[in-house]
């Protein structure tokens, strides 16, 4: 009857079913409309059909596009010369191809850190040449933080701001973070990604795909385990054991080309590495864990230690209590998960201050309860994220930047917002 109707007919039949349904879409313009379509931007073609100008459909094309040649100036300009994390992992998958040894004191502040399947895992990498490997990393990194940010955007439970409002506002604010990210070419932004793929698996009810991603995130940085807990509260075994399955099979994977006693040397190797470098990255001026935090101010020692354990523990609590606050609650998980990943870089002691690009759902989700919350709530969030995101050295100057570093002043930014999520939890607003 449809293909029989004029374009009359045709759109008043739209607007009678766009009536029924006040956030329908409407075929001819694609936009989320209020009781009728919008026929101002609608184009007649043959058959009395209608589609959007296409201006309209290449109009989500062009942000990324704006980005890719920002990022591609960026890179031309200074990151090229840069990215010296990246050479780390680089070297270290040359190394693992060759069955040589990863861990080296010999190679100093540049020594490799992460457990050996990473190294397996960037092994693509070693095999092409330094300058295309590199440029190949760059734009993956670029590609992976729009995916991180528009997915933690989607993952969001009733959103009150529009996306690219809410899109903008976040990257304002952890701009800094992804610029020094990409400068030094390093891993988080892969973790990230994993981490919100998986919150997204959760929402979704895959369960085992959740684990399976934060087993292979705890391979890009060891401390993504710090969610494996709630993944085995909230959704059990189901969830639990892919994640150990992954685990235990990205441990024992090199002993192909180690063989297995190498293999166990290795994880020694790496188990001392990161250790036994903790304590000399304490007072780094970047450093925002809570060991630094509490090292910054009282100075290194069991006592700064002691308080920082408990300082984690009770970060920790403060999990269970919004836990335990969730009924009620929309799609619970994603404060509850934001929350553990903002959480991440503070608790791992060596919390580099770029590593809380991953409380980028964190900072969605208190831009967009913006508007919920009393005012004193608002200049609290407000002042929380100027504080951690926008807080530049090329602002402040040399002497004002490192002063407020000394003092952790990013760290303690970073704790408030941990608290302002709990409060929207206590007040059932996410």
């Amino acid at each position: 009857r449809a293909q029989d109707a004029s374009p009359l007919q045709t759109r008043a039949r739209v607007a009678w079913a766009c009536e029924a349904s006040p956030w329908a879409t409407s075929p001819y313009d694609g936009q989320v409309i209020h009781g009728r379509p919008s026929a101002a931007h609608a184009t007649p073609i043959d058959g009395g059909r209608y589609t959007r100008p296409v201006i309209q459909r290449v109009r989500p094309l062009l942000l990324p596009l704006v980005i890719a040649l920002l990022a591609a100036a960026a890179y031309r300009a200074r990151i090229a010369d840069e990215m010296m994390d990246f050479q780390v992992y680089r070297t270290a998958a040359a190394r693992a191809l060759a069955a040589e040894e990863l861990y080296r004191p010999a190679d100093g502040h540049y020594q490799f850190k992460y457990l050996p399947a990473f190294a397996v895992g960037m092994a693509p990498f070693a095999i092409l040449g330094v300058e295309t490997a590199q440029a190949l990393w760059f734009a993956l990194s670029v590609a992976l933080l729009l995916v991180t940010v528009r997915w933690s955007l989607h993952g969001l439970p009733a959103r009150r701001r529009s996306a690219p409002v809410l899109a903008g506002l976040t990257v304002l604010l952890m701009g800094k973070f992804y610029a020094h990210e990409l400068t030094l070419g390093q891993a988080n932004i892969l973790l990230a990604t994993l981490l919100v793929a998986a919150l997204l698996a959760v929402q979704n009810d895959r369960a085992r795909v959740a684990g399976l991603l934060v087993g292979l995130g705890a391979f890009v940085k060891p401390y993504a385990l710090i969610l494996l807990p709630w993944l085995a509260l909230d959704r059990g075994l189901v969830a639990a054991l892919p994640a150990l399955a992954v685990l235990l099979i990205g441990l024992l994977a090199p002993a192909a080309i180690y063989g297995w006693t190498a293999n166990l040397d290795l994880l020694a190797g790496w188990y001392r590495t990161a250790t036994g470098s903790t304590a000399s990255n304490l007072l780094g001026i970047d450093n925002v864990s809570l060991a630094a935090m509490w090292a910054k101010w009282i100075g290194p020692g069991s006592t700064a230690s002691a308080l920082a354990a408990a300082t984690a523990i009770a970060a920790l609590g403060l999990v269970v209590v919004v836990w335990r606050r969730r009924r009620g609650i929309d799609r619970p998980e994603y404060l509850e998960w934001a929350l553990l990943m903002l959480l991440i870089p503070l608790i791992s002691p060596q919390g580099w201050d770029y590593v809380l690009l991953l409380g980028t759902p964190a900072v969605v989700c208190v831009l967009d309860r913006w508007a919920d919350v009393t005012p004193g709530w608002r200049w609290l969030t407000g002042a929380a994220l100027a504080f951690m995101g926008l807080t530049l050295f090329d602002l402040m100057g040399r002497a004002l930047y490192s002063r407020f570093m000394a003092l952790s002043g990013v760290s303690v930014a970073a704790l408030a917002v941990a608290g302002l999520l709990a409060h929207l939890r206590w007040r059932k607003l996410a």
